[in-house]
């Protein structure tokens, strides 16, 4: 499906891409899979570096580089990925913003992002006040980890698109930019 091999031959044998994934969270780790479905993917608890609600596309772009690199350090994976959901406020109203970055063992690192949505006043009003965004929505909604299936996303959009979909999004845009750095280099040579 994705011209990026997965796995390749080198000298008869199999080499498969290792892949580590800045989180434990289901629906982060599912969209590295969507898109690398032969690579070994290890999740890892790995710090952001940046606060527990993210309040800015610079602050959650960040986390998500910061994720991706510490994946690197924490493992012997080829490539470390981190995806990073966060909130941004524009005029008055506040946006759901989601981050995804690639970073790989020769230095690069890669950054997309993901739709944006305006977060209804009363889930706003809590977030702004200082609350997270994860709890609020299991409040919210009455039920729990809402973050780790279809998240705020899916509740506000009536699960059109889910927080997976939307890291899918992600991840596939970060897949494309490597796919294409290696197909520029080839041309290089």
């Amino acid at each position: 499906m994705y011209p990026f091999p997965s796995a390749f031959l080198h000298r008869r044998k199999v080499i498969i891409l290792k892949i580590a994934v800045g989180s434990k969270n289901p629906a982060k780790v599912s969209a590295v899979l969507g898109v690398y479905e032969d690579a070994e993917i290890i999740s890892l608890q790995v710090e952001s570096g940046v606060s527990e609600q993210p309040f800015s596309d610079e602050e959650t772009m960040e986390g998500a580089m910061t994720r991706a690199r510490n994946c690197l350090i924490h493992s012997d994976a080829d490539m470390g990925i981190g995806l990073e959901g966060g909130v941004v406020k524009m005029g008055q109203a506040l946006f759901l913003c989601n981050w995804g970055a690639m970073a790989t063992r020769g230095g690069e690192v890669f950054v997309a992002a993901g739709a944006r949505i305006p977060v209804p006043g009363i889930v706003a009003g809590k977030v702004l006040d200082g609350e997270e965004l994860g709890p609020v929505m299991d409040a919210f909604t009455k039920q729990e980890n809402i973050s780790k299936k279809e998240g705020a996303i899916g509740v506000f959009t009536n699960e059109r698109i889910t927080r997976g979909e939307m890291f899918l999004h992600i991840m596939r845009m970060l897949a494309g930019q490597h796919e294409y750095k290696l197909k520029m280099r080839k041309h290089d040579l």
